[in-house]
Parts: structure tokens; C-alpha cells; sequence
């Protein structure tokens, strides 16, 4: 089992010069909305370590209570320093306390700092800097930071410590670490600041590691933030970690797996693939579906069905991204289950083979380096070298990019090595469909050809109208494909009214008055003439 997220899409970044110049924004601090104290003035206490033990636990709560006082970090940052510098002394100290310290963790300690977390971290976030939920770029974009955060990393970094003490017992703590409290814990991973949606992320897996009974109601709440992202807002910040810890869940299920699980994989799982901002989160992600199929590998066929239902049509770097997961996927996938599959999936792959991005050409081919996929590949090449064949065939000549050749000639050759006589029946089967295609084709030229001297005999006055009906009538079931619609509609419209007048082989004349009328009308007289070298 693999035991790391697939490692991220390497792409190189075409910058386009066309287009409205867009003004890099400057890096804005995130502007929470604090429920400021009245009272911000605080009294330094003494040093825990200072105190007598039979007062720390009254000493720990005061502090505790004295860091529930909230400071403003936004509209006047230079305000009460002095007494921000005391609170945050005082969770330093707090920190380094529960840290090295045993039988601190006392049954009064445990409402005083969940209130103290909740009072100083449960609040409102400030407006989207990216409302529109376009696709963030880690290397052109600056994460938005909290203003807030020397206070608030402090907050973090006890909470956490108080998690993983060892006095920590979660039956006490569950009076208070509630349903309530997760739903406010999981609205703040929509925090545009990287390091508190870490130190987030952390915290929720140590919760739901101690809290029984409180898993199913955590992974239904994900549940829902991932719907609401999928179908409503296509915006927020924490799908990557909420991944990222699922990917820990996912790990831990016990087998075989249940109902619920299959269902959050089919309905969840799948369709986050088909968001504009797949690249924020999609190594957490392919590591979610491919720790499924490690779990249960009958779940392969339904994924790759949905992968390709979800394919990319017109994004090539997203393209990139499903080819990696694909392979991720084929990496861990039973023969019995490729069987399944491998029709469907190598009738996309020839299309990825065929694609004119040469990144996403190339990635395919390299799926002729696996050698599992190979394995794969050799014991079914009587179905798949017919599929793939004529993509590769076609591109060892006419891509454009020499390094695609290069990779299809490889391919082409362990597909001869594999099975020389399949191979040369697929050459020729491909040259001969090939010559059927363009047998219609050249059968139509001659028609044509015979359909444009007729009309330039017309027109010099050599010819009888009726002369040329019958190649007229040869094309005409066919003239659809006609590239040269003028000729077909004059002599439509000729044959028409010769039938109608039922003309005799004796009419002589150029190019009839009511065709030139028709041309005239239309102000495509032009074209005729210079098809037939009438002069005005």
C-alpha cells in the first residue's frame, strides 16, 4: 500500500501576451471579525513553575480566563501592546506547561480551555479575497495571512498539546467537545491562511482518532462541505486538508467495507474531479480513490467508468492530472478488474496519444514505461493493439512534436515484440481501411472534375445543357460532401427546369439568363465567372 500522496503534477506555464493585463494584487491580511473585550487591560501572573502545587490548578485557570481577553490586530495594530505582550507570554507559558508537566490536566482545566479555544478561534471569516472561486496558484498567488496569527498560533499550539497529553481523557473532555463544537471547528477550514488550516487539520484528526463517538457525525459534516463545494459554490479553502485527512480515515476502515463508504467514494470522491480547482487538491485526492481500491478492488471498475465520464475535453493541464491518477490506479488494479475496463480506457488513451498538447501526449505514452501496465497490456494485446493502433501509427508521422515520435516508436516496437503477426494484421487492416476512406473520395473528385468542364463547355457556347446531366445526376445524391456548393445549386436549379420544360437535346446557349439572375441576386457572380471565364 502506498503509504504517500502521489507526488504533484509537474507543468511548465505557457504566459499568454493577449487579453486585459491583470494588477497583481498585493498580499492583504485577513481581517477576522473578533468580538473585542471592553477590558483589555491584563495584570502579568506569576510563572506556574513559581507557584505552590496545591494553587497551580487555580493559577492555570486564571490564566486561561486572562486569554480569553481579544485584542484588535486590524483597525489599530499599535494598540495595547504592552497587555498583548502579557497574553502572549502567558499561552507561551501555558504550552511549555501541559507540555513537560504531568497531572496538569486536571477534570476543571477542561471546560476552562475548550472556552478559552472557542472564545479566541470560533469566529466569522473575513470576505473571500477570490469570491469568484477561480483557480488558485501557489506560485503566482500569495495566501491571504491572518492578522491575528501571534495570538492565534499560540491558541493552536496549546489546544493541540492539550489534545495529546497524556492526562487527556477523552471521556471528560466529550462534555464539551461536542457536535456543536465540530461543526464550528470545521467552518474555519475555510481560513485562506495556510498554517491555521494545518494546525486545523491536525487538530480535527487527533478528535476524531479519541472521540468514538463522534466519527460518523465528523465524516457526515466533511460530507457536506464537499457537496456544497461541488454543487453550489465551487469555493473553499480546506478541501485539500480535509482530503488529506480523510486519506488517514479512508486507511484506517475496517474490511469489507460498508455501504456508506462505497457511496462516498461513487458520489463524492468522483464528481470533485470535475471542478474547475482540481489541481489545489488533487494528489489528496487521487490518494483517497486509489486507498479504496487497495480496500476493494471490485470498486475499480465504477471509478474508471466515472474518471472517464469526468475526463477533460478542453484542459490539457487537467488532462495531465487524470493520465497521473490513472496510472496510480492501474498501478494497484487486479487483472480481473482491467478486463473489465481496458476497452473503454484505451479508446481514451488513443485520444490522448492523438492530442496536439504534447504534454498530454506524452504522459500517456509514458504508460509504455510501467511495466505492470505492460504486463497488463501483453496478456490483452489482441484487444488492445487494434484500439491503439491506428493513433499511434497515424502520430509517428504527423505530430508535430519529435519527442512524441520518439515515444510512439517505442511503443510501436514493444507492441511488435509482443506479437508480431497481431501487429502486421493491424498494419494492414489500417492501410486498407485507410484506402476505403479515400476511395468515395476520389470517386467524387472525378464527378466534379467532370462537372466543371461540362459547365465551362456551357459557357463558351460548345455544349448542350442536357450534355452534362448525367454526371449532374451522378453526384447529386451525394453533393453534401460538394466543397463547391455554386456548381451544385446552378445545376440544380438547371435540371430542374430542363426536366420541368422537358428540353429537348436542341437547346444551345451559354450560361442561361435566370442563372445569371439567380448569381447576380446573391452577389456571387464572381465565383462562377472565374470558375468558368465568363466575362461580364
Amino acid at each position: 500500500p502506498s503509504n504517500s500522496t502521489p507526488p504533484p503534477t509537474q507543468l511548465n506555464k505557457i504566459k499568454y501576451s493577449g487579453g486585459p493585463q491583470i494588477v497583481k494584487r498585493e498580499r492583504r491580511h485577513s481581517s477576522s471579525r473578533f468580538n473585542l473585550s471592553k477590558n483589555r487591560e491584563l495584570q502579568k501572573l506569576p510563572a506556574l513553575k513559581d507557584a505552590p502545587a496545591h494553587e497551580r490548578e487555580e493559577l492555570f485557570i486564571q490564566k486561561l480566563r486572562q486569554c480569553c481577553v481579544l485584542f484588535d490586530f486590524i483597525s489599530d495594530p499599535l494598540s495595547d501592546l504592552k497587555f498583548k505582550e502579557v497574553k502572549r507570554a502567558g499561552l507561551n507559558e501555558m504550552v511549555e506547561y501541559i507540555t513537560h508537566n504531568r497531572d496538569v490536566v486536571t477534570e476543571a482545566i477542561y471546560p476552562e480551555a475548550v472556552v478559552m479555544f472557542s472564545v479566541n478561534l470560533f469566529r466569522t471569516l473575513p470576505p473571500s479575497s477570490n469570491p469568484t472561486g477561480a483557480e488558485f496558484d501557489p506560485e503566482e498567488d500569495e495566501p491571504t495571512l491572518e492578522a491575528a496569527w501571534p495570538h492565534l498560533q499560540l491558541v493552536y499550539e496549546f489546544f493541540l498539546r492539550f489534545l495529546e497529553s497524556p492526562d487527556f481523557q477523552p471521556n471528560i473532555a466529550k462534555k464539551y467537545i461536542d457536535q456543536k463544537f465540530i461543526l464550528s471547528l470545521l467552518d474555519l477550514f475555510d481560513s485562506e491562511d495556510p498554517r491555521e488550516r494545518d494546525f486545523l487539520k491536525t487538530i480535527l484528526h487527533r478528535i476524531y482518532g479519541k472521540f468514538l463517538g463522534l466519527r460518523a457525525y465528523v465524516r457526515r459534516q466533511i460530507n457536506n462541505i464537499f457537496y456544497r463545494f461541488i454543487y453550489e459554490t465551487e469555493h473553499h479553502n480546506g478541501i485539500a486538508e480535509l482530503l488529506e485527512i480523510l486519506g488517514s480515515i479512508i486507511n484506517g476502515f475496517a474490511l469489507p467495507l460498508k455501504e456508506e463508504h462505497k457511496m462516498f467514494l461513487i458520489r463524492v470522491l468522483l464528481p470533485l474531479h470535475k471542478v474547475k480547482s482540481l489541481s489545489v487538491y488533487h494528489p489528496q485526492l487521487a490518494y483517497c480513490v486509489v486507498q479504496f481500491l487497495e480496500k476493494d478492488s471490485s470498486l475499480t471498475e465504477p471509478v474508471i467508468v466515472g474518471l472517464l465520464k469526468f475526463w477533460p475535453k478542453t484542459h490539457s493541464p487537467k488532462e495531465v492530472m487524470f493520465l497521473n491518477e490513472l496510472e496510480e490506479i492501474l498501478d494497484v488494479i487486479e487483472p480481473s478488474e482491467f478486463m473489465k475496463v481496458m476497452e473503454p480506457l484505451f479508446r481514451q488513451l488513443a485520444k490522448c496519444v492523438s492530442s496536439p498538447h504534447f504534454q498530454v501526449a506524452e504522459r500517456a505514452l509514458y504508460y509504455w514505461n510501467n511495466e505492470y501496465i505492460m504486463s497488463l497490456i501483453s496478456d490483452n494485446a489482441a484487444k488492445i493493439l487494434p484500439i491503439m493502433f491506428p493513433a499511434l501509427y497515424k502520430n509517428s508521422k504527423s505530430h508535430w512534436n519529435k519527442t512524441i515520435h520518439g515515444l510512439i516508436y517505442n511503443a510501436l516496437k514493444l507492441f511488435m515484440e509482443m506479437n508480431q503477426k497481431l501487429f502486421d494484421d493491424c498494419t494492414q487492416q489500417y492501410k486498407a481501411e485507410k484506402q476505403n476512406r479515400l476511395k468515395p473520395e476520389k470517386k467524387y473528385l472525378v464527378k466534379q472534375d467532370r462537372l466543371r468542364t461540362g459547365l465551362h463547355g456551357v459557357c463558351q457556347g460548345k455544349l448542350f445543357l442536357t450534355d452534362i446531366a448525367e454526371p449532374f445526376e451522378g453526384i447529386r445524391r451525394t453533393v453534401a460532401k460538394a466543397q463547391d456548393g455554386i456548381i451544385y445549386f446552378a445545376f440544380q436549379v438547371a435540371h430542374r427546369r430542363l426536366v420541368r420544360k422537358q428540353s429537348s437535346p436542341g437547346v444551345r446557349g451559354r450560361v442561361p439568363s435566370w442563372i445569371r439572375k439567380w448569381i447576380r441576386d446573391r452577389k456571387r457572380r464572381a465565383e462562377i465567372n472565374e470558375l468558368c471565364h465568363v466575362e461580364s
